[in-house]
């Protein structure tokens, strides 16, 4: 690559990378509105309980306890380890921890090839959040799918309860 393309391919991937991230928000979106459907219904419909618990209780619990490792993972989407970019001069986290002055008279200072390796460490760093997104959305929409089971049996036994 000719050094003067640099920074514009840099960009250009930075851009490819960082359009990912709406794709994961958005999917995220959909398990949540599911998993807090599945959820509300299965509260709504619970009968009363008494304790200790009995057996019947066992597939409600279980329908409960998926949905929210669903909802855990959802959060872990939504909010994914932001540690690292160290010393960068385009993440974030690393501009917040610089006075205005400092942060504005170090970029100021950069080479063109410079700045072309600081957008390159944002793709990089990117990457690995956009990874890690993707990871626990991967396993959200997966306790959600495995508790649609444990859900449909508990809502047969509540209507089986139902006068």
């Amino acid at each position: 690559m000719r050094p003067d393309a640099l920074p514009g391919a840099a960009k250009d991937q930075l851009n490819l990378v960082l359009s990912f991230f709406p794709r994961v928000d958005s999917k995220a979106s959909v398990v949540l509105a599911v998993d807090t459907a599945m959820l509300g219904y299965l509260a709504a419909k619970i009968p009363h309980v008494r304790w200790p618990a009995s057996w019947d209780t066992t597939v409600p619990s279980v329908a409960f306890i998926l949905i929210f490792g669903s909802l855990w993972h959802l959060y872990r989407t939504a909010f994914p380890t932001l540690k690292g970019g160290n010393h960068s001069l385009i993440y974030f986290k690393e501009i917040a921890v610089r006075t205005e002055s400092k942060f504005i008279d170090e970029f100021a200072g950069l080479s063109e090839l410079d700045y072309s390796k600081e957008l390159l460490g944002q793709v990089w760093r990117n990457s690995q959040i956009l990874t890690e997104k993707f990871h626990h959305l991967e396993i959200a929409f997966l306790f959600m799918a495995v508790s649609v089971v444990p859900w449909t049996v508990a809502l047969v036994q509540f209507a089986m309860k139902s006068p």
